[in-house]
């Protein structure tokens, strides 16, 4: 039902969501995790990508124009981390405001999803003009991202700063740079741009992460526990479809919850709604189309009454937690939707590979 719902009117099914995104831009442009809360680019632009492919243009152009105003000189843009945001315990609302949200980083995946984004507008709407404007923008964070790459192929999670010591690289965030870097060169191929330095560390980063697991998790806890470090290789396409059907199949008990979605980490009994989304399109991709539909089915039940999705379910509880409904949890949604059903011309971003 639902299926034949978003295929027959996706502006009306999810207006709740797109509300919901809109309604926490600011006048500048950016997107926030919730009102007077964090910023950070990747989610900033994981939203804009949702609200592009429902055709709010003004929205999105908004949210680019954000991001080509504030992009600092090295290529990168200053994000918080949301993990360092207070939430009452009672409410499970977090209370945390900008100021109080820890310090700002560099992260080297935050500035790389401009291509992502970028990319998918093109897709979108067929547009070189705009894809000619943003370039510069996406030359010079890429070229930030690949800086901060080791001879060894792995990207340090974050440019060096006081608030972020640590030179050690992410899993999931270089398998995120890794789908950017595809798109930067898909980018550059569209305006006839040589990239080879980019190809080359595309190559690099490949390599280290697929065959160099003592690149990651050096200075902290292995982040093996969390969903993400498990499906991400296969959302991004660095796993042959059988290899990555073997990977997601083997911990398929561990993350998933049958009827309830994806699991953040696997020893707590939540699930979040954007892991449930991207877990989706990671089925698509490898053409497990039936259990993708349902795998994107289950976010179904944790929307609001207007429409907006919860960031996560404590199934044991049977409590939202925490109780907050940020943007691109609807974007993660709304995206994975779009991959599995073709909604838009962007519907194939995340799966096709090929340069």
């Amino acid at each position: 039902m639902t299926e034949k719902i978003v295929n027959k009117d996706k502006i009306k099914f999810f207006k709740g969501s797109s509300n919901r995104i809109i309604e926490l831009q600011k006048n500048n442009g950016s997107i926030t995790w919730f009102k007077e809360g964090v910023f950070d680019a990747w989610n900033h632009l994981e939203s804009v990508m949702a609200l592009n492919l429902l055709g709010y243009k003004k929205e999105k152009d908004l949210g680019f124009d954000y991001l080509k105003n504030y992009q600092l000189k090295d290529g990168s843009w200053y994000g918080q981390l949301g993990s360092t945001v207070e939430f009452d315990e009672d409410s499970g609302a977090f209370t945390g405001e900008e100021s109080d949200a820890g310090s700002l980083i560099r992260d080297t995946n935050f500035a790389a999803y401009i291509a992502t984004a970028s990319w998918h507008d093109y897709l979108v709407n067929k547009s070189k003009e705009d894809l000619i404007k943003l370039w510069p923008t996406i030359f010079n964070a890429i070229n930030f991202v690949i800086g901060n790459q080791s001879l060894e192929g792995e990207i340090r999670w974050a440019a060096k700063d006081e608030s972020a010591p640590n030179d050690d690289a992410l899993i999931t965030g270089c398998c995120s740079i890794y789908k950017s870097l595809i798109s930067a060169i898909k980018c550059a191929k569209i305006l006839d741009i040589n990239v080879d330095e980019w190809k080359q560390s595309l190559e690099k980063l490949g390599y280290a992460i697929k065959n160099k697991p003592e690149l990651f998790d050096r200075t902290w806890d292995s982040k093996q526990r969390f969903s993400m470090d498990w499906y991400y290789p296969v959302l991004c396409g660095l796993i042959s479809k059988q290899d990555a059907k073997e990977k997601l199949f083997s911990k398929w008990e561990t993350f998933v919850v049958d009827g309830v979605g994806c699991k953040c980490v696997e020893d707590q009994p939540w699930v979040t709604i954007a892991e449930t989304a991207e877990l989706a399109i990671a089925l698509k991709k490898i053409g497990e189309n039936k259990l993708a539909k349902e795998m994107i089915s289950y976010t179904h039940q944790w929307r609001d009454d207007e429409g907006a999705y919860w960031m996560g379910r404590q199934y044991e509880l049977e409590v939202f937690w925490p109780k907050e409904r940020p943007p691109w949890t609807s974007a993660a949604v709304i995206l994975a939707y779009d991959a599995i059903y073709e909604l838009s011309n962007g519907s194939s971003l995340f799966l096709d590979d090929l340069l």
